[in-house]
């Protein structure tokens, strides 16, 4: 089990995209592919193949509760049956670390992607997290068009049981835990500021703020599924800059090490 301090990285799913790296980053230079095959040789597959972890984290909180950051590709009736490697294992991995789905007080959906939310639901549509609030941007429900499958399994079943919270910009979870506002990626993507204290470093829960170790290189880098490809350069830059000149380690979501260190980079333009 890969762990720091109070973070507990989730192994859900491992796999091949369904694009090679260089047609998902096109503006990526032989430069860039060298050190990023330095920063997660893993990720590099045969024949260009783009090889990548679906991965969840856990952060503790008093009293045996758990925030769980994302859900994952979910089982083999999912959403992300159509592309990703399903089903995940992230009811094993949870066992695994302890952790009941009843033990999950919150869960965080960075945004509404497939290989995010495949876990909100469980059988029979009713929430895996039975007891869990699930927190998302506003802006990320007001954007997700109502034939998005992620509605259906999602949104929809969450805010019928009343599980649905939807937030506002920078949101203080709980002592220790912030959602920060990251859009581009997704209109309301939100990533997850982890304050350790004398747990150790503080983690920054990335979400797909960066998906691959070229945007680490470079992270001017756009990645060809990014709905705003400015915004999202803007929040990877910023993300970045703010964990270099903290010391945060970055909890990543696809790449095939869970917790990497921070680029060297400039400092933060503006406080967010």
């Amino acid at each position: 089990m890969d762990r720091h301090g109070l973070v507990v990285a989730l192994l859900d799913a491992c796999g091949t995209f369904f694009e090679p790296a260089r047609t998902a980053f096109p503006g990526a230079d032989e430069a860039d592919w060298a050190r990023a095959a330095l920063l997660d040789p893993g990720a590099a597959g045969p024949g260009g193949a783009w090889r990548l972890d679906f991965r969840c984290f856990a952060i503790e909180r008093p009293g045996g509760r758990w925030v769980l950051v994302d859900a994952g590709v979910g089982p083999a009736d999912g959403p992300a049956a159509g592309w990703a490697p399903v089903p995940g294992r992230l009811p094993a991995a949870l066992a695994a670390a302890g952790i009941a789905p009843a033990d999950v007080e919150t869960v965080v959906l960075t945004h509404l992607h497939e290989d995010h939310a495949g876990w909100t639901s469980g059988p029979g549509g009713q929430p895996f997290f039975p007891a869990a609030r699930h927190v998302v941007q506003r802006a990320e429900v007001a954007a997700l068009d109502r034939a998005d499958p992620v509605w259906e399994w999602t949104v929809a079943p969450l805010r019928g049981t009343g599980q649905l919270h939807e937030v506002d910009g920078r949101h203080r979870l709980g002592a220790g835990i912030t959602l920060l506002p990251t859009p581009g990626h997704t209109p309301g993507h939100q990533s997850v500021l982890v304050e350790q204290g004398l747990a150790g470093r503080d983690v920054l829960v990335t979400g797909d703020v960066l998906v691959h170790a070229v945007q680490l290189a470079n992270p001017a880098l756009p990645y060809s599924h990014e709905r705003d490809r400015a915004a999202a350069r803007a929040s990877r830059e910023h993300l970045l800059a703010r964990a270099a000149q903290s010391g945060a380690l970055l909890a990543t979501a696809h790449l095939t090490r869970a917790f990497v260190e921070p680029p060297a980079g400039t400092e933060p333009d503006r406080p967010r």
